[in-house]
């Protein structure tokens, strides 16, 4: 059962227990720009604290971390480090969950909230390395998305969305990541903030359906964006539960009463903005809108499915983490 409980790991408490030596795999973005030798820290660190040469395996624009996730998995690896942005962790994560196989995160990218939302460095990425081997170990929930009814579903950690969320995420400058970083996605932001509210039917929990018209829909499985602002506030990222969040600004200032609502935590009365707490949803729309997950743009499409998969994967993260939005009970 989940408790407050948190494991004080060391560094003797992570090494060989005697079933034989233990090896990580490093899968890299390369295209991520850092100032630290990611790389040369995995080993250095794999060295001091007895495990095995490490595998390093780096994406590519046509495979962005399946395939290595997979590569690692059949090498028996007992650590996979994911260094890279949100989309690059996704991707891994989408291969590792279910298994055995712990993940840890070097945060190498723009948004970098999954890392944010655990406290993990997003500008450290020597304390990120030595977390993943050192730190403490958690189960978190994965969020499973089957887009218009596809016979294969995707993974979120953080949030996914249907609409104007995702439009944003389709509409960011790459060249202006580079310059100025997360206030790329404030630009893509204003400009897409005209638009006509979408019909959309929703149904929680498999209870009865229920009519909004929408500029937004989005899950999340923890709560913390860019700014430390909480979209979805009080989110626990391992309590077995999505939080479902409809946006439907009304008139010219509309958007206002969102953003006033969303600074309130959620509460109060306007319909601007409504939450609900659910383990699956269906949502269905009458017309095609942007589909993103943690920050990745799908396309279009007018049907996302929802299911919660509740402590399915295994995450390392900081020594001496406390946050109360996780409340798992540590691993052995």
């Amino acid at each position: 059962m989940p408790t407050e409980a948190t494991l004080e790991a060391t560094p003797e408490t992570l090494a060989d227990t005697g079933s034989g030596r233990r090896r990580a795999a490093l899968i890299v973005n390369p295209i991520k720009i850092t100032t630290v030798d990611v790389e040369a820290a995995v080993k250095r660190i794999s060295a001091e604290d007895g495990w095995d040469e490490p595998l390093v395996i780096e994406t590519t624009a046509d495979d962005p971390g399946h395939g290595q996730a997979q590569q690692a998995l059949e090498a028996g690896v007992d650590l996979v480090i994911a260094a890279g942005g949100d989309g690059t962790v996704r991707c891994i994560a989408e291969e590792l969950s279910g298994t055995d196989t712990m993940m840890a995160l070097v945060p190498l990218g723009t948004g970098n909230l999954l890392a944010r939302n655990l406290d993990i460095a997003v500008d450290d990425p020597d304390a990120a390395v030595e977390a993943a081997f050192r730190g403490t170990e958690r189960t978190i929930d994965v969020v499973h998305v089957t887009v218009d009814r596809a016979q294969d579903a995707h993974v979120f950690l953080v949030m996914a969305g249907i609409g104007y969320d995702a439009a944003i995420m389709s509409d960011t400058r790459d060249d202006l990541k580079d310059k100025v970083g997360w206030l790329a996605y404030v630009d893509a932001g204003i400009r897409n903030l005209p638009g006509k509210p979408t019909r959309t039917t929703i149904s929680v929990d498999g209870g009865k359906p229920f009519d909004r018209r929408l500029r937004s829909v989005m899950g999340g499985n923890c709560g913390k964006i860019m700014g430390g602002l909480e979209i979805f506030p009080g989110a626990k990222i391992d309590d077995g539960l999505m939080d479902l969040m409809t946006v439907a600004p009304k008139g010219k200032l509309g958007w206002l009463a969102v953003v006033g609502k969303l600074f309130a935590r959620g509460k109060g009365k306007d319909s601007s903005l409504e939450y609900f707490q659910c383990r699956t949803a269906e949502v269905t729309l009458h017309a095609p809108l942007e589909v993103q997950l943690d920050g990745d743009p799908l396309g279009e499409a007018t049907h996302m499915a929802f299911e919660v998969r509740p402590n399915s994967l295994r995450l390392r993260m900081p020594l001496g983490y406390k946050d109360p939005a996780v409340v798992s009970e540590p691993l052995p």
